[in-house]
């Protein structure tokens, strides 16, 4: 979900989920695509800086989505408070949350970075109902979100730091992406979810304001040596145009299809696909407590999202 947080904010649901093969396959490619991210960033690390990583892929992913939106036509809209809460959106959706995840890859692995990518549903429950206020949790989603929380810190691993290193700053990092998408969320709930805003447009908003935020702040994050080369080239493409361009339409298909609850169901492709991939590309490793957690964390997730309950109400009798 990383990225999920593009979604737009008044879908049209149909009342059963719509299981056509190119809405499938768009799902499939959308957790495939969101799930190399994490080795794109990696790769592209090679070549350039952070923040040159970030940059490049929200302004490739802005023009992609820009030349979408004048093909198709669509909409912006036109009252200025909603531009303000799409530049809100833009800069903690987008900017921070792409610019902690860049330079936290270059001390953690690409595989643990997607891993802490999934405890963006935790975050978002967290947000949503204790600084937003605009849900409220059952005693199974509370169950959930303490147990969301072990499993980060049973990630994290913190008996094994004698002193602040690198490694651990970087997964504090990825866990502040994971914070910055929840507070996203909670904030388009809060003030987008009621206005009448297409996807497309709603996609582009996000990712156009996040590129904005990093054009102005170009001379303090993009500048720098660079070492260009396919792989980097290529990496930096997908990141933008493909994985914060394209993918955003194909995620707005799929939640207009599906609706929210199975859309979202793509947090757990992203962190299985990320994990294999950096394993087997990249050659990276990882000990015990990085799996037991990302379990725990994906209970919590099931039980914030109400998938499963541990306590049923009771049943009535019969009079």
């Amino acid at each position: 979900m990383n990225q999920s947080s593009a979604a737009p904010a008044t879908p049209t649901v149909p009342t059963a989920p719509i299981r056509s093969p190119r809405i499938v396959l768009q799902f499939v490619a959308m957790g495939l695509v969101w799930g190399s991210s994490f080795l794109f960033m990696k790769v592209a690390l090679t070549g350039v800086g952070f923040g040159q990583v970030a940059w490049a892929r929200l302004v490739f992913g802005a023009l992609t989505l820009g030349i979408i939106v004048l093909a198709g036509r669509h909409r912006l809209p036109r009252e200025p408070i909603v531009w303000l809460h799409f530049l809100v959106l833009g800069a903690v959706g987008c900017a921070a949350p792409f610019l902690l995840f860049a330079w936290a890859e270059q001390y953690v692995s690409s595989s643990l970075a997607s891993i802490y990518n999934a405890v963006t549903p935790i975050m978002t429950a967290i947000m949503a109902t204790a600084v937003f206020r605009v849900e409220r949790l059952n005693s199974s989603q509370v169950t959930g979100i303490a147990l969301g929380i072990l499993g980060t810190v049973v990630i994290i691993g913190p008996w094994g730091y004698a002193a602040l290193s690198g490694d651990l700053v970087g997964q504090f990092a990825c866990l502040g992406s994971a914070v910055c998408y929840g507070i996203a969320l909670s904030y388009t709930r809060k003030f987008l979810s009621s206005r009448s805003i297409a996807g497309v447009p709603f996609a582009f908003m996000q990712v156009g304001m996040g590129a904005l935020v990093l054009l102005v702040l170009t001379p303090f994050v993009a500048l720098g040596p660079i070492i260009l080369s396919p792989q980097v080239v290529l990496s930096l493409l997908a990141l933008g145009a493909l994985g914060t361009g394209v993918v955003y339409v194909w995620n707005i298909n799929v939640l207009r299809s599906w609706g929210p609850t199975s859309a979202s169901t793509v947090t757990y492709i992203t962190p299985v696909v990320g994990v294999i991939l950096g394993v087997l590309v990249l050659g990276e490793t990882f000990t015990w407590n990085e799996p037991v957690g990302a379990v725990l964390v994906f209970l919590g997730i099931l039980l914030t999202q109400k998938r499963i309950r541990l306590w049923a109400g009771r049943p009535r009798l019969p009079a």
